[in-house]
């Protein structure tokens, strides 16, 4: 087990050489849709690319869910298949957020030897979430329009 300053230093040289290795802006929280944001994520034995939705008023959060949920097959058919589908996902905290994910298991943040692994599968999954976003922004963002 590592001390928490190496686990930090270990956590900052994984980020540091993703970026490195995709030198590229992601969207994450630049979405323009108020608490809704792309995230990586990774830890000792996963990880995962997520669209959290987490707007404090929940009928907000279920409207953009639903808007992307009625998505789900153009997503799972042509950008992400393996898409888990979460619309009330509790956090550690106790909040409920909607999500959206994929996941990759079998790595370990501490295993430099899995990170080139974790590097593809964020640089791949995060980019098909990109371009899914991109293609149907008007209609996520549109509270008005009916899903």
């Amino acid at each position: 087990m590592f001390s928490k300053a190496e686990a930090q230093q270990i956590k900052k040289d994984f980020w540091t050489s993703f970026a490195e290795a995709y030198p590229r802006k992601w969207l994450l929280y630049d979405t323009k849709i108020k608490d809704v944001s792309f995230k990586f994520y990774v830890d000792n034995k996963k990880a995962q690319v997520m669209l959290d939705i987490e707007p404090k008023e929940d009928d907000k959060r279920k409207i953009y869910f639903e808007k992307i949920e009625s998505l789900k097959n153009i997503l799972i058919d042509e950008f992400l298949p393996d898409a888990i589908f979460e619309s009330d996902f509790y956090l550690e905290s106790g909040k409920t957020i909607s999500r959206v994910w994929v996941e990759k298991t079998g790595i370990s943040l501490y295993n430099k030897a899995s990170w080139a692994a974790i590097f593809r599968f964020f640089n791949l999954s995060m980019d098909a979430f990109e371009r899914f976003f991109y293609e149907y922004e008007d209609y996520i963002r549109d509270l008005d329009m009916n899903s």
